[in-house]
């Protein structure tokens, strides 16, 4: 675990969310990266496909998001076989 250096706004922001949505500050960080990083390695997905693909996955046991960064992953959150 490392430490992330952020905005006054940004801790601002993420503490108001979190708050909204039942989430610590870190929990609301972390959603917001894996949402972003989702959002970058998969473009042609929109949100609500990005929430349906981590809800999928957090069901088969969690997001890898090594096998996401590798293309190993469908929409859906599950791993494409033949894939290495």
């Amino acid at each position: 675990m490392g430490i992330v250096k952020i905005s006054d706004l940004m801790h601002e922001n993420l503490r108001v969310a979190g708050t909204a949505l039942s989430r610590s500050i870190n929990a609301q960080a972390e959603h917001w990266m894996r949402v972003g990083m989702l959002a970058e390695m998969y473009p042609d997905l929109d949100h609500r496909e990005i929430s349906q693909m981590l809800v999928r996955a957090e069901l088969a046991g969690g997001l890898d998001m090594a096998l996401a960064a590798s293309g190993q992953l469908d929409k859906t959150g599950a791993r494409v076989v033949g894939k290495h």
